[in-house]
């Protein structure tokens, strides 16, 4: 029977899946809507899609390292009761392992990457049914070095900042230091090329109009904004900040001592640019109580 867009309309409206998910139920039952109803309640499909309105900002970032290959990713949980569940944690953990192993570029991409547990878009959508809670793969980026480059990697706060690494020379000991500062110090930037040029010239307009308003004269205004602008990039960029173990070096110093060079640098804070779930605890007890 044909699948035609009436059908997966109707089926879409009814279960809450996606289009697509819809579409592929539909050819699976040769077009029977109860079939596919079940089809989708049995893939966990249906329940997940209801909670897909839901904010998931909570959840884990880990880095998996194999031999010159690396992935950081970051998974989201509604709760942060759920990101401290065993089966949660595991999940990751296969995910992430599998997409070590992949190519994958793009989220698209990953959630087509096979893990022992069927796709990784398929295993989310089971544990969401199993869990109860709207879960997500956010974001990842596989790395790749060199055989005189080292990575270095630190887990913050029981997963919820990763930062990863590449050093040239070095060693991972310092490599991890390099991991625990950006961790640690949150750098926007691994250098000063990194810095966008509109990010350092509203800094710099900021920075004059303050200059200005203390009463200084333009030309000591400006040189007192090139000192703030060498201070702000102390700040945001990683190799450029002092190092937490020693203030009186900065860290591209601290690596070059070690005959080392800083590569790159990935930092993942879990929920940074999200909206998050706002409870209001009382309300919940209150309606619990009117609904008893």
């Amino acid at each position: 029977m044909e699948v035609t867009a009436s059908m997966v309309k109707e089926l879409r409206e009814i279960s809450g899946a996606g289009m697509m998910d819809c579409k592929k139920a539909l050819a699976e039952c040769h077009g029977d809507m109860d079939e596919a109803m079940n089809y989708l309640r049995e893939k966990g499909i249906a329940k997940s899609a209801k909670k897909e309105s839901r904010i998931a900002a909570e959840g884990l970032a880990n880095i998996f390292v194999d031999d010159n290959k690396a992935i950081i990713l970051e998974v989201n949980s509604e709760t942060d009761f759920v990101s401290k569940n065993s089966e949660f944690v595991n999940m990751i953990d296969v995910i992430g392992h599998a997409l070590l192993k992949s190519d994958a570029k793009t989220l698209e991409e990953a959630n087509e990457v096979e893990t022992p547990n069927g796709k990784v878009s398929d295993y989310i959508i089971a544990m969401v049914a199993k869990i109860g809670e709207k879960l997500s793969l956010r974001r990842f980026e596989i790395v790749t070095k060199n055989a005189d480059e080292v990575f270095g990697s630190y887990l913050h706060m029981g997963g919820r900042i990763a930062a990863l690494t590449v050093l040239k020379g070095a060693n991972e000991e310092v490599a991890k230091d390099v991991a625990m500062q950006a961790a640690a110090m949150k750098p926007l930037y691994l250098d000063i090329a990194s810095v966008p040029s509109e990010v350092v010239e509203q800094e710099r307009n900021v920075q004059k109009e303050l200059a200005m308003n203390e009463g200084k004269p333009s030309d000591i205004a400006e040189k007192m904004v090139e000192g703030r602008i060498k201070k702000f990039y102390k700040e945001i960029c990683l190799v450029e900040q002092p190092f937490i173990k020693d203030n009186d070096i900065s860290i591209s110093k601290y690596v070059a001592n070690n005959g080392g060079e800083v590569l790159k640098m990935i930092r993942y804070e879990v929920g940074e640019g999200m909206e998050k779930r706002c409870d209001n605890f009382a309300e919940e007890v209150m309606n619990q109580v009117k609904g008893n």
